[in-house]
């Protein structure tokens, strides 16, 4: 009885630590998450729409991929341009930090550099908000870390790094270098990964205080080949035994992974002695997805290497074929497989403009333009975004609101756009304008309160040159906004003793300023600027002058051959 009882307890003991490891992941929620991506050895524009086939396809969408940033190529306006292009695609960016190649090897950065990698990343305008970054590559490499391994070094390097970054926007989210794990120990040429991250451990305890996410180089060995079934070090899951080494190491923090660098190299069609055969690669990379990297909570992005490289040492990981636009059958595999919609954390800031009147005629219609601008990271497109009216009192609505479409809209960028607004009853309205994203309000303008009047009424005098009052029933009534565009037209107005009336004129924004043009055939137009008030309106214009007998609006030259030909006979 006490034995069963004793292996009660231990049960419930290892049930209980198995919930205990399962914590919530740094980073990680809810939120649906597309795993799938690419690595990129040059940040070609003209690949990126391939990029997104492949990862963002079969019900996929924000996919990721690898670029690298060298110091010598931290370029404002270039890295912008590509970050804009990879929004536009829903593409998120996991940026590898490099130095610069001399001779056989890549400089050693020094953690002086901190302060100006920070400054340059901190000035770009992410894609989304956690801005991913990998502190170098491989440095239990010596040609990778200036010619010899140094683990006490990069330890400092990637500590002053990660802290800078961090303090410069917390949603800098950083990880270490990915670590070569079938390296041997031969110092100072290679060290082995545990006898390297145990050095950088005891060198910064506290550095993964600073630290988001693992980043992995999860490659199939031996020779790039390895079965995608095997487990443990060497394999395409060699991040779950380094995981388990870190947390050996004395590191509690539970980390999404970020299967940065994996897959397997290919014959080339069979001109290479090395490699499996394309088709056995893209078996491969299924059964990969499907049955590890997929299930695996854990794994936040998988971005194999590499999309397009077409020289040693790399040919043989290439996606894309040599001097063409197809790809290895690994592509089209990856294509198929279903994916998930990612809706990734974008930072929505911007602002909606307007200035207009806010007292307005019943029964009328409007045409108005506000400023939209973009001052978040969304790219602000009709098939995300949409304007909306909000109205905040409680009765029926007494106007209606309809918006021009937003096209496309950048961040950093504005546009004005116009809406169409219809009064109906009198009385007031409260409403504010409202940008969505799914459903979900982003922007909101300030709160306004519309006053609906009744329709204004005009009294007119008008007289003829050189004496005589108006009269006639053939008189028109033109008005025009502050953009000359025609808000209100009646013909056929009677005018007797030299004055005319509109009982109710529609579409005018009181306390706006408007142009009244009078016309009667056979004489010029009359105009006068006049701002409308409430119910009664006077508006007296200069005489007219009988001198348009073509009736075109203007004393041409056939108007003045006529009081010629009148006047000599």
């Amino acid at each position: 009885m006490l034995q069963k009882d004793k292996m009660v307890f231990l049960l419930a003991l290892a049930l209980w630590c198995f919930a205990g490891a399962i914590s919530p992941i740094i980073g990680q929620s809810s939120t649906p998450n597309n795993k799938f991506g690419i690595h990129l050895a040059q940040p070609h524009l003209e690949d990126l729409p391939k990029v997104k086939e492949l990862v963002n396809s079969n019900g996929g969408d924000w996919g990721y991929v690898t670029l690298v940033i060298q110091e010598n190529d931290r370029h404002y306006q270039k890295w912008q341009e590509i970050f804009n292009h990879l929004r536009r695609l829903h593409l998120i960016p996991i940026i590898r930090l490099a130095t610069q190649p001399q001779d056989d090897r890549w400089l050693r950065p020094k953690a002086s550099e901190a302060t100006e990698w920070a400054d340059f990343l901190d000035s770009l305008n992410w894609v989304v908000r956690h801005r991913y970054i990998v502190l170098f590559n491989e440095p239990n490499h010596g040609r990778e870390w200036g010619g010899e391994v140094d683990p006490k070094n990069y330890a400092q390097v990637a500590f002053d790094f990660a802290k800078e970054l961090k303090q410069k926007n917390p949603d800098f989210f950083i990880m270490l270098a990915g670590l070569d794990v079938s390296a041997p120990h031969q110092p100072p040429q290679y060290w082995e990964a545990s006898r390297f991250l145990k050095e950088v451990i005891q060198t910064t305890p506290t550095i993964f205080d600073y630290l988001d996410g693992w980043a992995s180089h999860s490659y199939p060995n031996p020779g790039f080949v390895g079965s995608p079934w095997q487990n443990g070090r060497g394999t395409i899951k060699s991040y779950q035994w380094e995981l388990a080494l870190i947390r050996q190491l004395g590191v509690t923090k539970t980390l999404p992974v970020f299967i940065k660098e994996t897959g397997w190299q290919h014959n080339q069609d069979g001109k290479s002695s090395r490699g499996l055969w394309p088709e056995v690669v893209a078996q491969n990379f299924q059964i990969a997805y499907q049955n590890f990297w997929l299930p695996d909570d854990q794994v936040k992005a998988v971005t194999p290497f590499i999309f397009d490289y077409q020289s040693e040492p790399f040919f043989g990981f290439s996606w894309k074929k040599p001097g063409s636009q197809d790809f290895y059958p690994q592509y089209q595999a990856v294509v198929s497989l279903p994916k998930v919609r990612g809706q990734p954390e974008q930072l929505e800031k911007g602002e909606i403009i307007t200035n207009f009147s806010k007292e307005l005629t019943e029964e009328s219609n409007f045409r108005f333009e506000l400023t939209l601008i973009n001052r978040g990271q969304g790219y602000w497109t009709d098939e995300e975004y949409r304007l909306i009216c909000q109205t905040l009192t409680r009765d029926d609505s007494k106007i209606e609101v309809n918006f021009d479409q937003i096209g496309d809209l950048m961040p950093n960028q504005q546009k004005k756009l116009e809406f169409f607004l219809k009064t109906k009853t009198q009385g007031q309205e409260r409403i504010k304008f409202v940008l969505k994203k799914n459903n979900q309000e982003i922007v909101a303008s300030q709160e306004m309160t519309i006053k609906i009047l009744p329709l204004p009424k005009l009294t007119f005098y008008v007289d003829y040159w050189p004496f005589g009052k108006g009269k006639g029933e053939d008189f028109e009534i033109q008005i025009f906004d502050w953009k000359d565009q025609l808000v209100y037209q009646e013909k056929n107005i009677k005018v007797d003793n030299g004055q005319g009336e509109i009982k109710k004129i529609p579409n005018l924004s009181l306390g706006e300023l408007y142009r009244v043009v009078l016309l009667k055939p056979g004489f010029l137009p009359r105009q006068h600027y006049y701002v409308f008030h409430p119910l009664e309106n006077h508006l007296r214009f200069k005489k007219l002058l009988p001198f348009d007998k073509n009736t075109d609006g203007k004393f041409s030259l056939e108007d003045f051959w006529f009081f010629l030909r009148l006047r000599s006979s």
